[in-house]
């Protein structure tokens, strides 16, 4: 067997994609790789290997008896972590909550909170810094406010997701206390709202977790498991996303603000080349191990082995999408993986449309001369990439 190579590829300064995916997506076969912890694990970058491995039910995301392939000293808990039946049991009452029409019915609250905090921005003066007053606060008041936090609690809850998502900043412990701290949280606010329901959606997933058989139903520690997820998932993911997509444009693109200014439709068509073009992740993470033989790219993954996928790898595949280093909001964008794809593909995916093309359109509008303010200074210790300040004046 071929001796891991190092990973991961990538740079924490900027959003480059690291030339050894292209170097792997032109080899023949799977790169075999080692993490900083864990057991080595087959690495697939090629888009249509990658897709065929996150709808294989062959492949299993369930916590396995082994020593996992990660950058982390402690694992990540939760939704992603499940299999069916108890995934099935965690993603029901997300799937009836959690739905496409809740997601739009909040894009007028969306663009007010986007707006807010720009308009906030504007008050403070230029030179500003766009992820402390507009890349972070703007998710974490939506999903708070879905979820139903009041919002002098929003501080500590941003401190907690930073502990859980921080890759070496953290120590076990520190990951630990974090966690059991974000466990009792939701622990007591699932029992408020089921003493006294809301209009949130921890109490719409409390009424969808009813409607089912009752041993079928999510337990109460599994719907704590869920809001979490839905916490980490909503905020974390969308703060880096609209850092990263603003950056993107104004030093790739800047043409673009003009356009969505003029035009704030395009919006949905930015996004989506934006969520295919920008490799969000500092790694591919989340290992699935085989239950069977499975032969991927031309390699026998044998059953226990792990494999990984490089979803920023695989969206700028030339083989799905021709030029893929270049920005194309005119692209067929439908096979992107930002979001993932088959039973785990993120809940949450159409909330973070809505918050990503409400954000750059309000950007956009209230900022016509928008335009950075230096050089940006990047997280170093995330499992997500980003700027973790961008200076901007306009």
């Amino acid at each position: 067997m071929n001796t891991p190579v190092p990973y991961p590829f990538d740079n924490a300064a900027g959003l480059d994609l690291a030339d050894a995916y292209r170097v792997a997506q032109r080899t023949p076969g799977l790169l075999r790789v080692q993490l900083p912890y864990g057991e080595p694990a087959w690495l697939v970058t090629r888009h249509h290997e990658a897709r065929a491995v996150l709808a294989d039910a062959r492949f299993s995301r369930a916590d396995a008896e082994r020593d996992a392939p990660r950058t982390t000293p402690v694992s990540p808990l939760g939704l992603v972590a499940t299999d069916p039946p108890r995934h099935t049991r965690l993603r029901r009452p997300a799937a009836r909550a959690f739905t496409a029409r809740r997601a739009e019915s909040l894009r007028p609250r969306v663009r007010e909170i986007s707006e807010d905090a720009i308009r906030r921005m504007i008050a403070e003066g230029a030179p500003a810094d766009l992820v402390e007053h507009v890349a972070l606060p703007v998710p974490i008041t939506v999903i708070c406010e879905l979820l139903g936090v009041p919002a002098a609690d929003r501080d500590r809850f941003r401190g907690w997701s930073d502990t859980v998502l921080s890759t070496s900043g953290a120590t076990p412990q520190d990951f630990m206390a974090a966690t059991g701290a974000l466990k009792a949280y939701m622990g007591d606010l699932l029992d408020q709202r089921r003493a006294e329901p809301a209009d949130d959606l921890m109490t719409a997933l409390l009424r969808a977790r009813d409607e089912d058989a009752p041993d079928d139903r999510a337990s109460r520690d599994e719907l704590v498991e869920l809001c979490i997820a839905i916490l980490l998932g909503g905020y974390e993911t969308t703060a880096s996303q609209l850092a990263n997509f603003t950056w993107t444009l104004l030093t790739e693109r800047p043409d673009a603000f003009v356009e969505l200014a003029e035009h704030p439709e395009r919006a949905r068509d930015w996004v989506e080349e934006l969520l295919r073009y920008v490799p969000l992740a500092a790694s591919a993470s989340l290992p699935r191990y085989a239950l069977a033989d499975v032969e991927v790219g031309g390699v026998t993954v044998r059953a226990g082995e792990p494999v990984l996928v490089a979803i920023g790898a695989a969206n700028r595949d030339a083989l799905r999408f021709p030029r893929p280093d270049t920005l194309d909001p005119a692209r067929d964008t439908g096979a992107h993986l930002a979001f993932g794809h088959g039973i785990h593909h993120c809940a949450g995916a159409a909330l973070g449309r809505v918050e990503l093309q409400e954000g750059l359109s309000a950007l956009a509008r209230l900022l016509p001369g928008l335009r950075t303010a230096g050089d940006a200074t990047w997280k170093s210790a995330a499992f997500l990439r980003g700027p973790a300040t961008l200076p901007v004046r306009w």
